[in-house]
């Protein structure tokens, strides 16, 4: 098999080079100038496939009338990002720079135990020992480890300092989307073509595990999370918690890593009854005991299926989404690692099964 070099003469092999360098200037001219808009996209084809039973289900409603179907869902993300969305992010920036101040100033401390907590039956001596330990042992760590967390206190602050590109990309990523909604079946075939020629046996499958993979994570995951993170912040206002909104991000955080809202929400239930009447407290109780328990009555309903994604991923994601992209990576970040998961479990599960000799049953 003759060589390229000897098919093509030296001035055809220089014009086959030049050519080639046109191309890849022009791949990595384009890909600099849509990076800034990536999460945009990326955001917005997820609220397109998440929300696209609902646009086909009020489309219905309104007598076929995809256009207007898809400015009233588009009308509806919007004031839900510009009003509730909006305050929770402000009041988790505010806690974050607060946060972050004290902890690089080194000035960060645990508050001492209310001395009545020692009359609390069979556990009150024992858990005002322990927030003592706690207050104590914080200060001392801090003010030795206190310089080497600024660099932490600073990455903090730049997040914090994103907040308001970041909610711009929400609102613009949720106009795309509603853009997007009556182009639902062209988008669909799009990709089924585009995946024909990477895997021609295999796109259906992957595209409808892709759509399920985006609807599973951003509906029973990120979903579940951002409503469990509102209800516990408005709970947290009308018990008057200092740093509601930082509280309640974290209540999003450890739902969307799969940890739990418990972690956050039992210490606000104890403090509650420290600070709060009988009847206050109890209703208190409730309402986050229901919050804390939402996740577990509102997933297996959205999801339909187990998330087989190991939790480790959606963990990767987080971290990595908003490293790489702020704000908006916490949300497109799991839901892209997730979908990148299932496929290549998919594809290496398709290829060991093909791979694997046919048995022979003796008889």
């Amino acid at each position: 098999m003759r060589t390229l070099r000897q098919l093509l003469t030296g001035e055809e092999m220089i014009q086959l080079v030049i050519r080639l360098g046109l191309l890849a200037l022009l791949i990595v001219w384009t890909f600099v100038l849509i990076r800034p808009f990536v999460p945009i996209l990326a955001w917005a084809l997820v609220l397109a496939v998440a929300l696209h039973p609902v646009f086909i289900w009020l489309a219905k409603l309104l007598g076929g009338s995809p256009g207007l179907a898809a400015i009233i869902l588009t009308s509806i993300n919007t004031a839900i990002i510009v009003g509730p969305a909006t305050w929770l992010g402000l009041e988790a920036v505010d806690g974050v720079r607060e946060f972050a101040g004290e902890l690089g100033s080194g000035n960060f401390a645990i508050p001492s135990p209310p001395e009545r907590i020692k009359d609390w039956w069979l556990v009150g001596p024992q858990l005002h020992e322990l927030w003592s330990q706690a207050s104590n042992n914080i200060r001392a760590v801090l003010r030795e480890i206190g310089p080497h967390l600024k660099p932490v206190a600073r990455t903090m602050l730049g997040l914090a300092g994103g907040a308001g590109v970041g909610t711009l990309k929400f609102i613009l990523a949720v106009l795309v989307a509603g853009v997007l909604f009556p182009y639902g079946s062209q988008l669909v075939g799009a990709g089924r073509r585009f995946l024909s020629h990477i895997v021609p046996e295999q796109s259906e499958h992957f595209l409808d595990l892709a759509g399920a993979t985006i609807r599973a994570v951003s509906q029973g995951v990120i979903g579940v999370a951002v409503l469990q993170a509102l209800l516990a912040g408005i709970g947290f206002k009308m018990a008057g918690i200092p740093s509601a909104g930082l509280l309640a991000f974290a209540v999003m955080l450890l739902s969307i890593v799969q940890i739990g809202a418990a972690v956050v929400l039992l210490p606000v239930i104890i403090w509650i009854w420290m600070d709060k009447d009988v009847t206050t407290a109890l209703l208190l109780t409730v309402f986050f005991v229901v919050v804390g328990l939402l996740d577990n009555v509102l997933k297996p309903l959205v999801m339909g299926r187990g998330l087989t994604t190991p939790t480790l991923v959606i963990f990767l994601g987080v971290i990595g989404g908003t490293l790489a992209h702020g704000i908006v990576g916490l949300f497109i970040g799991p839901i892209i690692l997730a979908v990148s998961w299932e496929l290549l479990v998919a594809w290496v599960r398709d290829d060991r099964a093909q791979a694997e000799p046919p048995t022979i049953v003796e008889r």
